[in-house]
């Protein structure tokens, strides 16, 4: 894989969060120079796993838990990097291991912020190119991570995931019209940004049944305002009962029920 240039983007962590960090990936480097690690015992360790990630792992089995026993697909919009993709294939194969039409899509422009942003994200400096992974052709990569999965999980010669690379304004409309019997049992939107976030929110509500699951990364996030205005706009949050998941600051769920 051959590196770009990645921009700088906003993090949330903070400086001592970000030594912790270092220290760990130094630790976890080191340990491997030195160990098996292909023992069973290790490579199933949480020895080098920290706080924030083990609370987003736990955030997302609390998530698929209530999809179980519903039809449909799981739709991601943000994946960045494709952990959250790569753990949901995960918990599939654990919780579901024989659903295959549990399938999994994944929609990013795979090179980071479109150039379009509203006064909010302007004003705060957000840029085209923001959040690239700053790998060329990040997405070849992912496929082959996402394949491996599959191959230690029942049924697998049949691909349960799909990635769709582009601008999803323009590529979630087409992929509706190729995929017209979608019912998605979970949405999770991850795009950080306004008018992304409020395009995909109307599009997917008419295909949302009693029971569906929709997560919001970065509501009431002030380095992502974007995402809580389209929501405001779109929604009627009086009719929605948000909930959240400590460890996880700024993500949360609603499950559309008749009260909403």
């Amino acid at each position: 894989m051959k590196k770009k240039r990645t921009t700088k983007a906003y993090s949330s962590a903070s400086g001592l969060e970000k030594i912790n960090r270092i220290e760990l990936r130094n630790l976890s480097e080191k340990f491997q120079k030195n160990i098996d690690t292909t023992n069973w015992n290790l490579n199933n360790s949480a020895l080098f796993t920290n706080r924030q990630s083990l609370s987003r792992i736990l955030f997302f089995n609390e998530i698929y838990k209530l999809i179980i026993g519903k039809p449909g697909s799981i739709i991601e919009f943000g994946v960045q990097f494709g952990s959250t993709l790569s753990l949901l294939s995960k918990l599939r194969g654990i919780y579901e291991p024989y659903n295959y039409s549990r399938k999994i899509f994944g929609f990013d422009t795979f090179q980071g912020f479109p150039k379009k942003f509203n006064k909010s994200e302007k004003k705060i400096g957000w840029k085209k190119g923001d959040y690239t992974t700053g790998i060329v052709n990040y997405e070849k990569f992912l496929e082959k991570v996402l394949l491996n999965e599959e191959k230690n999980a029942p049924l697998s010669h049949i691909k349960k995931f799909e990635l769709i690379k582009g601008d999803v304004t323009k590529t979630f409309p087409k992929f509706l019209k190729k995929n017209p019997q979608l019912i998605p049992a979970l949405v999770i939107f991850d795009m950080d940004l306004y008018y992304p976030t409020k395009n995909i929110l109307k599009k997917i509500l008419p295909r949302l049944f009693k029971g569906s699951v929709i997560v919001f990364d970065e509501i009431n996030c002030d380095y992502c305002p974007g995402e809580t205005q389209a929501i405001l706009e779109t929604l009627k949050l009086k009719e929605y009962k948000l909930r959240s998941f400590h460890g996880q600051t700024f993500s949360s769920y609603v499950v559309i029920d008749k009260k909403r």
